[in-house]
């Protein structure tokens, strides 16, 4: 097995563009296969001439350096070749969660001023709602006149390379507390690092084959997989979504040899029939398992390694559990080295609410300097500087750290609940749940959930009169809200409990026992 630093020392140098990347190795690799998906098979020079052929036809319909391509689609090989395409006009992909509902993806369109949206035949109408009458182009990827097909065998023309290392080659909407989501930008020399960093993360090899199940909306997916795929000139399998029935199938067919999961996804294969089971896979490495289904994954599936990490939208692959260890279970582990010694290594400072260094063993928020970092906040001057105390990244988590350097979360500083590999904003709920004109007030917060994570928990206030039904509320959410986002607790309240600048006290709601037991499950509607 090779080094990381040998592995990336296998291809020739590059500027740390994506098309200089992408160059590096289809001009090594060529033929060999790199892609998979449903919709057929790409080797490295293949892809290199689709992503030659989208970037012409952007360039034909005057998609400029810095303008915005929103997609909006299931796992498609579109993510791939727009990213890269996109990124040679140094303009930029806007990847967008195909399950929003007309509001959620109003506000995206509405925010980052798109030119142009690529669809998925499923969310063609979608688009169109969302758009408006006189909003940007719609092209669907997938659908029955084959137009992304001809866009990619479209003729390459001169002057289409605009995109350099420096420049932001993607947006990825997070969820905030203000309640409206923001928009993380990155440049393509970010996602070059985090590649080369994914290659040391799980010493990603030429001849490794990647399994994707998570969306290309994501940076687990995008930044952790597919660029670390990219990187090491590896082979990746990219599904449309998760499927536990077909996950062993793939693995044993393919012979996969690594995989990024979250925790939710390795609890789903944990309890799933053995019968379904591949005991002959060539799985090595799998990432996101955590220690309520790593028993079953090391003892029962016999998959030899499995590391954890911990990242966000706007400082990716931050923390890592070391490839030969130690390992420490339920750890985050420590900061992520690239595999050049040369370039400059994270720094982390664990601190109180006066800003106070704490010692190792304390509870602290976690802070952090990185050469891996968003460049800020689209169109939002604001949040961007309140992100930053002193130069240092806040991101916002609870955590300690022990005396060999290792992290362990602790909670989430911010009202930000986790569901689904998912962040939601509490502020986002709180504001769609007032909106129904049965409301006078609600409140949301995150509690425990058997399957991993977390599930949602609102607690409402009813206007004066008349019956209040949970389950038609839930309804309502449904059709604003993507499915991640409504609750699955609905709980009715006379008030709901405050402090003394008339604050809702969200630990009172999730840790009073008498809010989920009065708490209606409407899951069973949805």
């Amino acid at each position: 097995m090779k080094e990381p630093l040998q592995v990336l020392h296998g291809y020739p140098p590059h500027d740390r563009s994506l098309h200089a990347l992408l160059r590096s190795r289809a001009d090594t690799l060529a033929d060999a296969p790199f892609l998979h998906m449903e919709q057929g098979d790409w080797s490295w020079r293949q892809l290199e001439r689709a992503v030659d052929g989208a970037a012409a036809w952007l360039h034909g319909r005057d998609v400029a350096h810095g303008e915005r391509v929103v997609v909006v689609a299931r796992n498609h090989p579109g993510h791939v070749i727009l990213l890269l395409a996109l990124a040679r006009l140094g303009a930029i992909m806007v990847p967008v969660n195909p399950d929003f509902k007309r509001d959620e993806l109003a506000y995206i369109l509405g925010h980052c001023q798109p030119v142009g949206i690529f669809c998925g035949s499923e969310q063609r109408e979608l688009a169109a709602a969302a758009r408006g009458p006189a909003g940007p182009w719609v092209v669907e990827l997938d659908g029955a006149r084959g137009e992304f097909d001809d866009i990619v065998r479209t003729a390459p023309s001169a002057g289409i390379d605009g995109g350099g290392a420096d420049d932001t080659c993607i947006l990825i909407y997070t969820s905030g507390t203000t309640g409206f989501p923001k928009g993380v930008m990155h440049s393509q020399r970010t996602l070059a690092l985090v590649g080369e960093m994914s290659v040391a993360r799980v010493h990603l090899q030429p001849w490794d084959v990647m399994y994707v199940v998570l969306p290309l909306f994501h940076i687990n997916a995008l930044f952790y997989s597919l660029l670390g795929a990219m990187t090491a000139g590896a082979r990746v399998l990219i599904r449309s979504r998760f499927s536990a029935s077909r996950f062993w199938e793939d693995i044993d067919e393919y012979r996969v040899t690594q995989v990024n999961v979250l925790e939710s996804v390795a609890l789903i294969l944990a309890s799933r029939p053995r019968s379904e089971f591949r005991p002959g896979h060539a799985l090595r490495v799998a990432y996101g398992v955590r220690p309520g289904a790593a028993s079953v994954f090391t003892g029962e599936f016999g998959i030899p390694l499995l590391i954890n990490g911990y990242g966000m939208s706007e400082i990716p692959g931050f923390l890592c559990n070391p490839y030969r260890g130690p390992h420490k279970a339920g750890s985050m582990g420590v900061p992520a080295r690239h595999p050049d010694p040369a370039l400059p290594a994270p720094q982390t400072r664990v601190v109180d609410d006066g800003g106070r260094p704490v010692g190792a063993g304390r509870t602290g928020e976690l802070q952090v300097r990185t050469p891996v970092i968003m460049q800020g906040y689209f169109n939002d001057p604001d949040q961007t500087r309140s992100a930053f105390v002193d130069g240092w990244f806040a991101t916002g988590d609870l955590v300690r750290q022990d005396e060999d350097g290792y992290f362990y979360f602790v909670a989430r500083k911010k009202d930000i609940i986790r569901r689904r590999g998912e962040n939601i904003s509490a502020a986002e709920l709180d504001r769609v749940l007032s909106e129904h004109p049965g409301v006078a007030q609600a409140a949301v917060t995150g509690i425990p959930s058997d399957m991993g994570e977390e599930d949602i928990l609102a607690v409402v206030v009813p206007r004066a009169g008349g019956a209040f039904d949970p389950h038609a509320l839930a309804d309502w959410c449904r059709t604003r809200l993507a499915a991640q986002k409504v609750p699955r607790y609905i709980a009715l309240a006379d008030a709901l409990p405050m402090n003394a600048t008339h604050k809702i006290l969200r630990k009172a709601l999730r840790e009073d026992p008498s809010y989920l037991s009065a708490a209606v499950d409407v899951s069973a509607q949805g």
